[in-house]
Formats: structure tokens, sequence, C-alpha cells
């Protein structure tokens, strides 16, 4: 914010303090002075736990959960090291009981309306105070809260919250489901998880996944007393919407109240940065606790728009809300909202069977570029604001503009997508249902129902959220028939998924936010599956909706095998984190690919041996006789092999994005699997636990870049589009440069007739015969040369748009590289350091690590194409020169030969 721009808004708050000033003098005549206010007193600190047979007894943090509590008291290992999943699988299965002893203030007691809030509860718990059961809980999705004010005396206050084992509540909760099977009922057996995870509202992985450990965890994520005589506002959400019927926004403020005592009201929205305001009248009713507010913005007032990361600024404005009851209550809050449309359009194409698929952010439309978000730990106490920034931040940096968070965690907490909205990342929500069937019964459909409203109601003032989705797979769970399911059974599934998602979350969802789409699953046919009673014959048909795609051990440097769908919401390939990071969580006899600690680490069946299948199609697998140089390098060629596969991959989405083929294309997002991990093992990751980047990430800033020169080959015919993310049309020449793998002096370099680019927009722009330019360069063969290709503006040369990307003729285990001596030199410049790589060939996926030294390299992975090239490393923690040319090793791709 400016200097000018400060001076003005804390003008205008001064005047409109004035105003409320007034309205809170109308009433003061009519009320008494007692206790009118509410009272809110924190249980958060120190608590007591203790297991079923009192053998644990120890001091627990609050919020906290039981595995990071014993940790911290030294009672446990890392449960991250090595076989401790296993090892401390016992946690899970006991009962654990939190108890705390408070006083309560006389002030308070006397209050008429006594409530404990509960922010979060993970998850079966029964709950007593002073001895008397309050209440229960079974969903961590929601929070609760229990009138307590009968109970309450002046000192000694017991608060017990008893939990029961979810492995165990979950198992029961199966058994007594007889009337029919709910799959699946356990996860595969490499997974080395838990059963029934669907039969309890809990995050979907903690039984286990196929890039996960199996911690069902036990604890509070926040608790406190609230106490009034008359009113609390439990809850405010801001959204902004647009009326079109009057060309202006309206923002819409919905206030959420506990009313003990009917009361009038006087409440004033401001936006002191558009200097309004607006007082409004409530009478607050205890059958009417819920209030909207809506204020216009005048046509002849400009707001600047919300726009996601590349395509504009991330406006957000200040609104105050000051409210005064007619009891004396006041309330105060402070929130931002952004001015922003989203439609999903799915609508018929000329020339092509189904329907589009894709995002218009204020009307304009928008490839969807990113990833897909799992939780950043399995203890979520230990997830900090620093870690999702730092996640977050390194999406932005590598050029995303969206996340989805799947649908098999947790809905994230408030930083996460406060941070998206000032980054810029578009978010698609899925709700907390992932790969399974899931019961119908009355209790279960009344948790769920109120879990969706409060999550809605939390998250919808957001901008970064552009749509809401039901469920991970489960339609194509059901129609691909993932279980088993006898054809003649298949109809009381289908009405089971109707009845959860659409008479239900769906319902809810366009009850309480009319502003997003809303899709009943991921992958869907959207509209289509709609039309075919919400489950579709084929919910992967790409001329429809969105599609996950994996392929292991089909070729994928082979274009022709991804499907040309309408957006790709998931597809990926497995890697192993580097030797720093696994290091952390292993020892020296765990250090090699096939050993028992890489079998235990690995989830997915058969994960570790279609790595080195995929990669073994275009290199030489590593064959050292040095056992921990064969380990790193083993783990070096599966990030190879995934960065170079992705990069394959999310290109051909990119170039699919303008042009119909056979019916397929108009592709409108590509979100790899996955951004993070959860912990330190093989997945399909680009950043590592602990915030590193793997070779893809690096890879990613490239293939995401808003302006991108894409190659492929197709019947010996080079071609070379140009992508463009922007809004304004480029003059440009593609400059195509041949190299030999002995030199670094370009054999030749040819530059293409100047073309317009149009913005946003994918169009060839060059295509030559491969053999053709072999030989009219000379020297050169598929195996003994490699291409590279950029974009240029046609009026200056030396102005790149976009990075140079590459072309490899052959496999490169088939090529001529040649073996490499890289030299570096390490200079510090101000809080960077400055690495200085010196060579005289061409180098492949050259890749700097410098061990336990936690930072980040400005590239990485990268082709050494020139004799000298510095690059950057931000460290996160100080170091030296010496330190970081002692632990520097670079690893090229003909140094693992």
């Amino acid at each position: 914010m400016t200097v000018q721009r400060k001076v003005v808004l804390f003008a205008f708050i001064h005047s409109f303090l004035f105003t409320v000033a007034l309205c809170r003098h109308s009433r003061t005549d009519i009320v008494d002075d007692q206790g009118t206010e509410v009272e809110t007193q924190s249980l958060n600190g120190k608590w007591i736990l203790r297991n079923n047979n009192g053998s644990f007894n120890l001091p627990a943090e609050v919020p906290g959960c039981v595995h990071t509590a014993l940790q911290k008291q030294n009672l446990i290992q890392d449960p991250y090291y090595r076989f401790n999943d296993l090892d401390y699988r016992w946690i899970s299965l006991e009962n654990w009981t939190y108890s705390l002893t408070f006083t309560v203030p006389h002030a308070t007691r006397r209050m008429k309306r006594v409530v404990l809030v509960f922010d979060g509860v993970d998850t079966v718990s029964t709950i007593t105070l002073n001895g008397v059961t309050i209440g229960t809980t079974n969903n961590m999705f929601r929070s609760y809260e229990f009138a307590v004010g009968g109970l309450l005396v002046a000192n000694d206050n017991i608060l017990v919250v008893s939990f029961m084992s979810a492995v165990t509540y979950a198992a029961q909760r199966d058994h007594a489901h007889s009337a029919y099977k709910v799959p699946p009922a356990c996860p595969p057996l490499v997974q080395k998880g838990e059963c029934h995870v669907n039969f309890i509202r809990k995050a979907q992985c903690s039984f286990s996944w196929d890039w996960g450990p199996s911690f069902p965890t036990q604890g509070l994520r926040g608790v406190e007393l609230q106490a009034f005589n008359f009113i609390r506002l439990q809850s405010s959400t801001a959204s902004t919407v647009w009326d079109s019927s009057l060309s202006c926004w309206n923002v819409e403020v919905e206030l959420s109240f506990d009313v003990v005592v009917a009361t009038d009201g006087c409440f004033t929205l401001v936006l002191p940065e558009l200097k309004l305001f607006q007082k409004f009248q409530l009478s607050i009713k205890p059958d009417q606790p819920r209030q909207s507010l809506h204020l216009q913005i005048p046509s002849n007032v400009s707001v600047d728009l919300w726009w996601p990361n590349g395509h504009g600024q991330q406006t957000q404005y200040l609104l105050f809300m000051e409210g005064r009851t007619e009891s004396r209550v006041t309330f105060h809050t402070e929130t931002k909202v952004a001015f922003r449309t989203v439609e999903l359009v799915q609508e018929p194409i000329p020339s092509s069977p189904g329907l589009s698929f894709y995002f218009q952010v204020n009307g304009r439309l928008i490839f969807l570029k990113g990833s897909n978000w799992i939780p950043a730990h399995a203890f979520q106490d230990l997830v900090t604001p620093d870690t999702l920034r730092n996640l977050l931040q390194s999406a932005v940096d590598a050029n995303m503009n969206a996340l989805r968070v799947w649908g098999g965690g947790v809905y994230e907490q408030d930083t996460f997508y406060s941070l998206c909205d000032e980054l810029g990342i578009m978010v698609w929500q899925d709700f907390m249902f992932a790969c399974a069937l899931y019961p119908t019964e009355q209790d279960f459909i009344e948790t769920v129902r109120e879990e969706v409203v409060q999550q809605v109601r939390r998250l919808k003032s957001h901008p970064s959220i552009i749509v809401w989705s039901g469920n991970n797979e489960n339609e194509a769970a059901i129609a691909t028939d993932w279980f088993g399911i006898p054809v003649a059974e298949r109809p009381r599934y289908v009405k089971d998924y109707v009845t959860l998602y659409v008479e239900n979350i769906r319902a809810i969802v366009k009850k309480e936010d009319s502003t997003r789409p809303f899709l009943v699953s991921s992958p869907t046919n959207g509209a289509e599956s709609e039309k075919e009673g919400f489950v579709a014959h084929n919910p992967y048909d790409p001329h429809y909706g969105d599609t996950h795609f994996y392929s292991y051990l089909s070729d994928c440097w082979d274009w022709r095998q991804f499907p040309r769908t309408r957006f790709a919401s998931e597809y990926g390939f497995q890697s192993w984190p580097s030797f720093s990071t696994l290091s952390k969580v292993s020892k020296p006899d765990d250090w090699d690919y096939s050993s028992s600690f890489s079998e235990h680490r690995q989830h997915h069946e058969l994960g570790n041996s279609q790595m080195l299948l995929q990669a073994a199609l275009h290199y030489i697998l590593p064959n050292s006789t040095d056992a921990l140089k064969l380990y790193r390098d083993s783990l070096y060629i599966t990030q190879v092999m995934q960065a170079q596969c992705i990069k394959m991959q999310t290109e051909f989405y990119r170039r699919s994005r303008s042009e119909i083929i056979n019916g397929e294309g108009n592709t409108m997002g590509a979100l790899y699997w996955q951004l993070n991990d959860i912990w330190q093992g093989p997945s399909w990751s680009s950043i590592e636990f602990g915030g590193k980047w793997k070779m893809l990430h690096h890879l990613a800033v490239d293939f995401f870049s808003p302006v991108l020169a894409v190659g492929f080959e197709e019947n010996e015919t080079l071609k070379i589009y140009g992508v463009s993310d922007l809004s304004t049309d480029l003059n440009l020449t593609v400059t195509v440069t041949v190299y030999q793998w002995s030199s670094l002096t370009p054999v030749c370099t040819l530059v293409s007739d100047p073309c317009m680019l149009k913005g946003g927009v994918a169009m060839l722009m060059i295509q030559y015969s491969v053999p053709a330019l072999l030989r009219d360069c000379g020297k050169c063969s598929r195996h003994s040369c490699l291409v590279t290709f950029d974009l240029r503006e046609s009026a200056n040369p030396n102005s790149q748009h976009g990075p140079t990307s590459h072309l490899f003729l052959t496999s490169l285990k088939d090529s001529g590289l040649l073996p490499v001596n890289i030299k570096a030199s390490v200079e510090r410049d101000g809080d960077v350091f400055a690495f200085t790589l010196q060579c005289d060939v061409v180098a492949v996926f050259v890749w700097l690590d410098v061990e336990d030294i936690a930072g980040r390299f400005e590239s990485n992975g990268f082709l050494l194409l020139s004799q000298k090239r510095t690059v950057r490393f931000h460290p996160w923690r100080p170091t030296t020169v010496e330190e970081l040319l002692k632990k520097l090793h670079i690893t090229s791709l003909r140094d693992v030969y």
C-alpha cells in the first residue's frame, strides 16, 4: 500500500469512527451495565494425557495430538524414523484421555449462557465436565459446542476428553453395518495400513495411502470457554457477488449468532479503501440467528479485480464490521474481500463430440497450471504457517496458478487459503471423501451435513477457491467396478452415491454458496455425468470433464499414449527423494535401493521396480560398484525419469489447448500428481518432505512458463508449438539450435520466419524434417546430436520469451553422451551464494546438491550447454563457502554409468 493510499485510508477510517459512535449512542439508555460482553477464556496450553491403563501419564499441549505429545516428552522417537510407523501402531490402537483442571471467574459463571467450543476434535470422543457427560464427537472435520453453564464451579473444574481408538471405532461401525458391505474393507497390504477408514469422518489417508504412513491420530485442535448474557457472534463470512442486471458488485456478509435474548442491533459495514460504508438495523431473535447484510458498490466506484497468478494482481480490500446491540454487546470484525467471478464452462464444441470444460475468471479463459495438494504432515499440529508459505511460494515460483486440495486429506487451515488468496493460487477444493464407497446411515449423513455447512461457511469468503468437488475418484470406482460389485447389486451403491453427494452435499453447497461451480466427483464427465444419473458409463471419457491418467510402464516419451483430455486433473510418476532427506530417517544399513527399508517405505505395489523399468527405457541404469554411490545414483535416476516424464506429458497438454484432433483436445488444465510429501519416502511429489525441490519442480518452472516453445517429433517431423497464457499477442521467431554431444559450439542454428503468437492460444510455429535437419547441419546423427529451441521477439532477437527447451532425437542410453568433468567454484554474494560451473562437453540433467544445507538453487536439473554457467543458491540457514564446497555433489546423467 502506498503512503498516499494509507493517508486517504486513515482519514476515511477517522470519519467512519465518528459515524459509528453515533450508532453506539442510539440505545444506551435502556440497558444495564452488568456483564453484557462475551467473555472468552482459552483452555489451550498444558493438559494431562494418559492412556487406558495409566501406564502413560504426561503433559500434553493443546492444540496437539498423542503422537507429538509422546515425542516431546522423549517417550518415543521420531515416528517417521525407519520402521516406527509400524512399531508405534500401538499408539493408535490405545484409547487416550486428555484432561484439564481450570478455574472460572465469578463473572463468567453468572452469565446466562456458557458454552465450551471445540475448534476440532480428532476424532471419536466422549467429553465430560465435572463428571457429567456433555457430548460426544465422531468427526474431525467439524467444530463442536456444548452448553455447560450449570456445571461450572469456582475452582477445580475438571474437563475430560476420552478418546476411543479410531481404528476400533471404524471396525465397529463396519461390523454394525450388516445389511451390505461398503467397500473397500482394507487398503492393499503394501500400504501397511488400517481397515474401514470409510466408516469414520477422519482424514482418509491417516489409515495409510500409497504415498504415506498410517498414523490414525487422536488429539484436540483448540478449546475455549465462551460466556454471555444476550448474544454471541459465532461466525461471519463476506463474499462478493457480481450483479449483471445492475452492472455492479455487492458485498454480502452473513452473520451467525447464538441468541439468549432477542435484541436489536446497529451494524455498519465499511470498505475504507473504497470510501464506502453502510449502516443496518437488525432484529436478532433466537429463531432467526442468521442475518445477511448487503453493501452495494455503486457502478461509478471502480474496484480492482482479483486475478490468478500470472494474469494480474491479487487485490483484496479491507472490510470492517462494527456492531452494537441494545444490550450493549459490541462486535468488531476485520476481514478481506476480493472481487472476482468464476464460471465453469461446459458447452458444445464445433466439430467435436462432447462438451468443453474450462474455467473463466473475470470473464477471461484461464488455463489451470499446477498440481495436487496432500496434507503436509501426518500430525497436523506440526504444520506451521512457515511450512505452508514455503510450499505455496514454491508453487508460485514454478509458475503455477492452481492447486487441487485432494479429497483424502483434510480441509486445510485458514492460513493455507489466505496464502492462496495472497499468492493468486486457484483452489479446486474436494470434500474429504476418496477412493471408497461410504455408508448412508442417518447419523453418518447428519454429521456429514454439519461438516459441509461448517466448511463452506468457513471457506467461501476466499477468492482463491474456484470450484467445489464432492469426492476423489468415487464415481470412477463405481463406474469401472473397482470393488467387484455384482451387477445386480450395483443400483444400491449408485443410490447411496447419489444420496450422499447429490441429495446432501451438493444440495447444501448450492444453498450456502451460489458463487462457485460444484462437481460431484473427480474425475467426472461433469454435465454429462449428471445427465447419466451422476455415475457416467465412462468417467474417463476425454470428450467431457476432467480425467486422471496413470501409466507407469508405457513409454512416457511417447506423447501419443496420453489422453487428449479436456482437463488433466491428475497424472504422474513416482520418484525417490534425495539422499539428504532420506538419511534423516534411516541408517547406513538402509542405504540400498533393494533394502528392507526401501521396500517398507514404498507403499505403491511394484513401485520401486516400475521406476527403474521406466527409467531403463531411455537411460543406462546406475551400475557403480561403490554401494553408497550406487544408492545415490539410483535415487537420482528416478528423479530424472520423473521430471522428464512429467515434462513430456504437461507439454502435451499445454500444446493441446487450442486444437481438436479426432474429436479430442481443447485441453484447459494440467494439474500433476502431486506437489508435496507427507513424509520421507518415494512418491509422486515434486517437493520433498522438508521443502527441498526435486528435479521435477525445477523443470516445472520451465514447462509452466507463461510463454513456452514445445517441441516434439511426429512421423520424423520436428514440430514446434508456441504456447501463450498471456492476454496480448507476440510477434516471435523460433530459434532452433543443434549441438553435438562432444562440443558446446552449436553445429548449426536456424531461425524461422516471424509469426504472430496470439494471446491465450497454442499454435504450430515451425515444422522441419528431422532427417533433413540433420543432413543440412552436417556432422550429425540422431545419436550424436540434440536439438534446442526457444522463442524470441522478431524485432529483437536478443529478447527471449520463455525458457530454452530441448528434444532428444533418440533414447539417451543410445546417444553419444561423453564423460563430463564439471568444475565448480563458490562465491558469497550478500545473502546468497553463486556457484560457477565449468565444463567442455554437453552435460545432461546436471544436479547440484549440498546435502543437509537447507535452501534452494535458482535452477537445477538443467542441460549445461555453455562452458561456464553461474547458478545462485539461496540458503535457509547460515552457511559458508567452505561448508558448501565440502558438501557439494554434482551429478549429471553420464556420471551414473
